[in-house]
């Protein structure tokens, strides 16, 4: 079909088939996709300066938040405790409502009354015993340590097997712990050496008391005597 054609419809052809490979179309096309190009470079630098700024402010927002919140949290978790009962304020809510001053000294009057017409009474059935001297803290110090020792079984009578309540001897020497403990910085030197002394000699004899205890339980059982034939 070329040779078919003259030099003119050659050229026309040519000329026909051109548009597809002219330089105006491309450059047209191309400025097209430069011109694209561009704004989608403009758009995606503009979009990666825009796109920082709230990822900023998400992470300047978030961080924070969340170490406000954990120390919200742990805020509150501290107050939850510290609004918990412990063991005294349980106590107390249990107890009732303490007397007032009046009615305490009221109390008081009556009480001494009272123990006074008993000791007049006793002295009039024994007029040989004289009047009784006023408690002090020593007096409460003695009897716990009088009440431990007939626990652990001291003051038995001769021939008579002592009986050791060993649990209630340990109760009231922790009970004079406790009393060395609440009352420290408040006695005087004596008061203070007595207590001591008092736990000191009652913890003393609880331990060899136990360890009595402990050697008795690990010797083996006595085999029963043999009968009689």
């Amino acid at each position: 079909m070329v040779e078919q054609v003259d030099e003119t419809d050659g050229k026309q052809g040519i000329m026909s088939d051109t548009p597809k490979f002219e330089v105006i179309d491309r450059r047209k096309f191309k400025a097209e996709e430069e011109h694209q190009s561009e704004k989608a470079a403009q758009h995606v630098e503009i979009g990666h300066e825009e796109k920082p700024a709230p990822a900023e402010a998400h992470t300047a927002s978030s961080g924070p938040q969340l170490v406000v919140n954990e120390g919200k949290r742990g805020l509150d978790s501290t107050l939850a405790e510290a609004q918990e009962p412990g063991p005294d304020e349980g106590l107390a809510a249990e107890l009732p409502p303490p007397p007032t001053a009046k009615e305490s000294l009221e109390q008081k009057v009556a009480y001494d009354a009272s123990a006074q017409r008993l000791e007049e009474l006793i002295r009039a059935q024994n007029p040989s015993m004289g009047a009784q001297p006023p408690i002090t803290f020593e007096h409460l110090v003695q009897q716990f340590y009088v009440s431990a020792m007939i626990q652990m079984g001291a003051g038995a009578q001769e021939g008579q097997r002592p009986r050791v309540d060993i649990l209630g001897a340990r109760t009231t020497i922790d009970l004079l712990g406790v009393l060395a403990e609440k009352t420290r910085g408040n006695l005087s030197p004596v008061e203070d050496r007595a207590l001591q002394a008092v736990l000191f000699e009652a913890r003393m004899a609880f331990m060899e008391l136990t360890s009595m205890i402990n050697l008795q339980a690990m010797q083996p059982p006595q085999p029963p005597p043999p009968g009689k034939r």
